[in-house]
């Protein structure tokens, strides 16, 4: 494994990170969990092939191991449904930016959903390399796509329509980039 091109993956896996944990210090331990495993498991990596996708199926597998991790050991805490906090998640009208608004609308959708549409959008990944980080078929891949961007747009729609402020911003051109 050459050195350059590790670290050259760097900036799209802590953008990857950033989305799935929704917390810049949680995004950057992640990120180092990553490049930790793939340097002690750099024999698994086939030489020629997508390194790059290689080290976002790692990254997916110890997020994903971190999650069921965290959920086995808070036997004390409950989990709650987005849904059913709805209205106390809404912030007051601060004349946010539509960044801000657009993440936080991210941050609501199902972790799955937010990762594939990322993962094509953002990093501008094929299906089928998406399809081998999640560990999902293509037509899984397309769906969670589909569905994604549908509730993102409901999201984006509602968010604006309770945001004065940005009601006068079309979030059509933000939405255009994620299609």
């Amino acid at each position: 494994m050459d050195r350059s091109e590790l670290i050259a993956q760097i900036p799209g896996l802590r953008r990857y990170a950033r989305v799935l944990t929704g917390n810049a210090w949680a995004a950057d331990d992640l990120v180092q969990d990553t490049l930790e495993r793939a340097c002690s498991k750099w024999r698994l990596w086939a030489a020629g092939s997508n390194l790059r996708a290689w080290l976002f199926t790692l990254m997916h597998n110890q997020f994903a191991n971190q999650v069921r991790r965290s959920i086995r050991q808070s036997n004390a805490g409950r989990m709650v449904d987005m849904e059913d906090v709805n209205d106390e998640l809404i912030a007051a009208d601060t004349g946010l930016d539509m960044a801000m608004d657009l993440h936080r609308c991210l941050m609501r959708l199902p972790e799955d959903q937010r990762a594939t549409l990322l993962l094509v959008s953002l990093e501008d990944m094929s299906y089928e390399d998406v399809a081998r980080i999640t560990g999902v078929p293509v037509g899984t891949v397309m769906s969670r796509l589909s569905r994604a961007r549908a509730r993102l747009r409901e999201l984006m729609e509602g968010s604006l329509d309770k945001t004065p402020a940005l009601r006068a911003v079309t979030h059509k051109p933000v939405l255009h980039r994620l299609q």
